[in-house]
């Protein structure tokens, strides 16, 4: 969704408050895509602190469907976080701020909501989901889910290591 600021850029000291409704249905990045099977609508305070100059604050709630890293079994994840942003939309910042800035979710005098929710996304998103502390994972050698059932694979990890004395204990074994 686009909110258009030229209102709030005309009048220094006015506060605006938006509800509007996010419109990711799907998460998608570099590290795989998440489907949003839950989400709040997403209400915005944008105010004019000085001319040209805006701050954006809000609360998002949205819960995704992410695999569990152990054993791959989708896991309902609630990811809550705040937005609090300032906006300088003079002509006169130099270049250099610009870019270190980079503010994606500005087209104009336009602000996308839908934009700057996937960039906070993206910062609060989990480096790490498990479905419960005492995860069994899958088996290394058939892939089968530990919790739900055992397999009879030899799982015994050797320490690398000790490899070429495991060597030299298999070739001298007697058969």
């Amino acid at each position: 969704m686009l909110i258009n600021l030229t209102e709030l850029l005309s009048n220094v000291g006015y506060t605006k408050t938006f509800q509007t409704d996010i419109l990711l249905n799907v998460y998608e990045s570099n590290i795989g895509t998440y489907d949003i099977v839950d989400k709040q609508p997403l209400e915005l305070i944008i105010t004019n602190i000085a001319k040209n100059k805006l701050t954006i604050s809000g609360e998002v709630d949205l819960t995704f469907n992410i695999p569990c890293d152990r054993c791959l079994e989708d896991v309902k994840t609630n990811i809550r976080f705040s937005i609090e942003k300032s906006i300088d939309m003079s002509d006169d910042v130099s270049d250099e701020v610009k870019e270190l800035e980079e503010q994606d979710y500005i087209n104009g005098y336009n602000l996308d909501v839908d934009k700057l929710v996937y960039d906070e996304i993206l910062i609060n998103f989990p480096s790490k989901t498990i479905c419960k502390e005492a995860c069994k994972g899958l088996c290394m050698k058939c892939g089968a889910n530990l919790n739900i059932s055992e397999c009879n694979c030899d799982r015994h990890v050797l320490d690398p290591r000790m490899a070429a004395i495991q060597d030299i204990y298999n070739n001298y074994k007697e058969v």
